[in-house]
Parts: C-alpha cells; structure tokens; sequence
C-alpha cells in the first residue's frame, strides 16, 4: 500500500461518517433545499416567464404581485419583478460562488504554506493577513469600488480580496496541527518535495475546515454584494442584482412594498441557506459530535 493509500484510507472514513452527520442535521438539509431551490428557480425560471428583466410597460407601473401576469408585482418602470429577481439571482449567485472559489484558493495556498513552514516564512504571510484585517472589509470594499467600474467581474474580485484572509487564519492553523502526524513524517523520509507534502498530503486532509469556510464565503458575499449595491458602488443599473434592487425600492416602501419584500425575502433565503449548511458541515467534520 502506498503513502497516498494509507493517508487517503482514514479520510474517506472521515468523509463517509461526516455524510452520515451531515444529512442528520435538519437544518443543514433545509439550507440545501433553500439554496437549490433558488438556484433553480433563478436559472430556470426566466425561461417559464412571458416577459424578460428589461421589457418596459409603462401602463403596468406599480402592478401588485398577481396582477396582469405579473407573479411579483412590477416596478416604477413597469417591468416584470419576478424576472428581474431571477435575473438578479443569477448575477449575485454567481458573484458568491465566483468569490468562494476565489477567496478559497487564494486563502489555502497562503495558509497551507504558513502552517507547512512556519517562522519567518509564517511570521511574514500572517502579518500581510493582519494587514488585511485591519481594515474594516465594508470601507475596504466601498473605496475599490470607487475606484473601479464595477461589473460583474471587477465587484467578485474585489469581495474576494476582502474574503480571503479567514481562510488562510483556518488553513494555517489546520496545517500546522497536521505538520508534525506520522504520515507527513514519511513522506519527508521517501524525499518527497514539500510542495508535495503540502498540496497531496495536508491540504486534503485539511478539507473540512476549508469546505466549512468555503460555504459561509459564498453567504458572505452575497451580503456583501448586496451592501454595496445598494450604496450604488456595485452592480449598476439596468442591470439587476439583489442589492441595487433594494436600493430602487426604498423610497416606495409604503406605496409599493412588493418592491423591497420580495429582493430582501431572496437574500434572507440565501444567506441563511449556505449558513445552516455551513453549520452543518461544521458539525459534520467535527470529531466530537456523535452521530445521532
């Protein structure tokens, strides 16, 4: 049996009980049910619709929601709410995983490379993660935003380069309590590179605590995409996202409430929807809890 075998044995054994833990905790599984069903209902919804995000009808301004078509109402302009929300949801959804796959590659390789090598090598790449923290995220975020046309794109990176920092913080230390076990200790005597050592050996038996991260990442920037559209330094009209939504409704909140509900109902949904799965998971991967 090789090396690989003999550490890839027990995690699959961690893996096949952390499933059993995972789909034994309710509300991780209702977190599962909110967040495929609004990634289905804003990718395939539009389809089923009879109008797009952009159609005009100025004689239906200010429609209630089931009226004329209308599932959700429309908005001062007219257009249909229901295709703008799941056109929205495509856009933050997909700025939230954009951000998690971008913050979580980035805060691995700086963490899995502090925690491998330590002193200075450490020292330095914590203290440049310090640096970041120091910084309140939201100001951070507001004064790229300023500075850079925002877009799909640009608003993913810059979240990203705000987000990344917790997870390098959970992948070192992660990394440093596995430096020492036996398996890293045989792999150093075979003369395995330590770029082997860290991206074959630790980083995976690491994956927990990075998938947990991973998961809240994607909730987080959903929040946060929101928060800076709806200051107007996000996603920019005509283009919808949930955030800039909110912030075209607000000043019809007692004559059209539909308009602030229904964006706000969306982002409620799924931010608590990767949060319960990301509660989940932490129990999953957690070795103390016992399976029910």
């Amino acid at each position: 049996m090789s090396l690989t075998d003999t550490a890839a044995a027990p995690r699959q054994f961690i893996r096949s009980r952390a499933l059993r833990r995972f789909l034994s905790h309710k509300l991780a599984l209702l977190g599962v049910f909110m967040v495929a069903m609004l990634t289905v209902v804003c990718f395939a919804g539009p389809w089923f619709l009879p109008y797009d995000e952009l159609y005009i009808d100025l004689r239906a301004r200010f429609a209630p929601p089931m009226t004329g078509g209308h599932i959700f109402g429309t908005d001062p302009l007219g257009r249909d709410l229901a295709a703008r929300l799941f056109h929205a949801g495509q856009v933050s959804m997909s700025i939230g995983f954009a951000v998690m796959v971008i913050a979580t590659t980035i805060g691995s390789v700086v963490g899995v490379v502090a925690g491998y090598y330590g002193g200075r090598v450490a020292a330095v790449l914590m203290r440049i993660v310090d640096a970041f923290l120091a910084f309140p995220s939201v100001f951070l975020l507001l004064v790229l935003a300023a500075f850079i046309k925002p877009g799909p794109a640009m608003i993913a990176l810059i979240i990203a380069a705000t987000s990344w920092m917790e997870v390098a913080r959970i992948v070192e230390a992660e990394v440093k309590s596995l430096r020492d076990r036996d398996f890293v200790q045989a792999a150093r005597m075979l003369g395995l590179s330590g770029r082997w050592i860290m991206f074959r050996e630790l980083l995976p038996n690491a994956i927990g605590p990075i998938i947990v991260a991973a998961t809240l990442t994607v909730a987080r920037a959903i929040l946060l995409e929101a928060y800076i559209s709806f200051l107007g330094y996000g996603i920019q009209p005509p283009l919808p996202s949930w955030g800039n939504m909110l912030n075209g409704a607000q000043q019809y909140l007692q004559s059209a409430p539909w308009l602030a509900i229904v964006p706000g109902v969306a982002i409620t949904m799924a931010v608590t929807g990767f949060n319960f799965i990301g509660d989940g998971l932490r129990d999953a991967f957690d070795s103390r809890t016992d399976l029910k």
